[in-house]
């Protein structure tokens, strides 16, 4: 395995990774490891397009003329107004 040498870091950051190191059990250097790892993680997706689900849904749907996507657009609306119906009502068989 490798060294890594960071230069210039703040006394106030060392200071953070080093009570966090403490808090963690882990040694500053583990800790640190820890951090860069979860960094590394968490920026990975950062430079891939998100998309919504609506977005896939169209995508799936496109070939649909805009006749097409308006019918499916009122029917899911009728099926969405039908399950607000049972909002607030009592749960049957739950005595």
């Amino acid at each position: 395995m490798g060294d890594l040498l960071i230069r210039n870091i703040p006394d106030a950051m060392k200071r953070d990774i080093a009570s966090r190191a403490e808090k963690n059990g882990n040694s500053l250097s583990d800790e640190a490891k820890s951090l860069l790892q979860k960094a590394m993680v968490g920026t990975s997706g950062a430079d891939k397009a998100t998309r919504s689900a609506l977005d896939g849904f169209r995508e799936i749907f496109s070939p649909l003329t805009e006749k097409e996507q308006e019918e499916f657009a009122r029917v899911m609306d009728e099926l969405e107004a039908e399950r607000k119906k049972d909002f607030g009502r009592p749960l049957e068989g739950f005595d």
